[in-house]
């Protein structure tokens, strides 16, 4: 009887779990067609510049990564903005979640072999403590910047959906790539190469 139970549950979790990421799957790709464009592209160019679209906002590859300001785990204020000029990768995580553990040695080592800027940030609304936060930290030794969304704001901006999210910015500001879920070290280093 006890097999029959665990049996049942655990397909009722795989099917939920099919379900929510078909599910936010839809929705993401329907808000990325509508959200923060300033202006489309309707002529045929690829080149935003070529189409006054050299400033446009958006959460697409090739636009503009919306700027937001948080607080560090040590308490200073971060913008993105503060890293034009370098490449960055922007990672959306919690502690309680099992794929973001896994992708965190990942960027760590990514952090200490390449010239990257890691932002991490701790989507912290989400956490039962905040206390939780420095303990991972501590527990996998990270060492770049982690900023704490408190109320979910550069979540929401960024739509974050599922975690963890990771947006791979080039020096200009620009989205060169977007993952949704873990990404590991090799993936990284690609799309790193790929950015200028």
């Amino acid at each position: 009887m006890k097999k029959t139970i665990i049996i049942v549950v655990l397909t009722g979790m795989f099917v939920w779990a099919v379900y929510d990421l078909v599910s936010s799957t839809d929705d993401t790709d329907m808000a990325n067609d509508t959200d923060f464009t300033v202006e489309e592209n309707t002529s045929g160019s690829n080149s935003a510049e070529e189409n006054g679209n050299a400033n446009s906002f958006g959460l697409q590859v090739g636009k503009k990564a919306p700027d937001f300001e948080l607080e560090t785990l040590d308490g200073k204020q971060v913008a993105l903005s503060d890293y034009r000029g370098q490449r960055v990768m922007l990672n959306f995580w919690a502690t309680w979640c099992p794929p973001c553990r896994a992708e965190m040695p990942d960027m760590q080592k990514f952090y200490e072999n390449k010239d990257v800027e890691i932002l991490a940030v701790n989507l912290t609304s989400s956490e039962s403590s905040r206390s939780d936060v420095p303990n991972f930290v501590d527990e996998f030794d990270l060492t770049f910047p982690i900023l704490m969304d408190e109320n979910n704001n550069a979540g929401t901006t960024y739509q974050i959906q599922p975690i963890p999210s990771s947006y791979m910015i080039d020096s200009e500001g620009r989205i060169q790539y977007k993952a949704l879920g873990a990404m590991n070290y090799e993936r990284m280093v690609q799309e790193f190469e790929k950015m200028k």
